[in-house]
């Protein structure tokens, strides 16, 4: 069952491409599911963490990453196609000293 869970991720295929060879895709998915609403996948990788930390195996390596990411001003709501609205249509003065 772990090797068609592990085949589904590292291929990135749909459940339904899984080989037969690995049982029924439903049954795959359907185990992967209750394990992780169950808890038995962190019980899984705690277990080969602290076996890893006992054996000296682990490397910790820590990354930031503060990339930020920045759209165009009109990227959250550009105008939609066809022709511009017009200005409103502005009267000339009479001169200098009108009003």
């Amino acid at each position: 069952m772990i090797d068609a869970i592990a085949w589904k991720f590292q291929t990135g295929s749909q459940w339904v491409h899984l080989p037969e060879k690995y049982g029924s895709w439903k049954g795959a998915y359907t185990r992967l599911r209750n394990w992780a609403i169950d808890g038995t996948w962190e019980h899984v990788f705690t277990a080969l963490l602290a076996q890893a930390d006992a054996d000296e195996d682990l490397e910790w390596v820590i990354a930031v990453d503060s990339t930020i990411v920045r759209a165009y001003q009109h990227a959250a709501g550009a105008r939609e196609k066809g022709p511009r609205p017009t200005s409103p249509a502005t009267t000339p003065s009479d001169g200098p000293g009108a009003g």
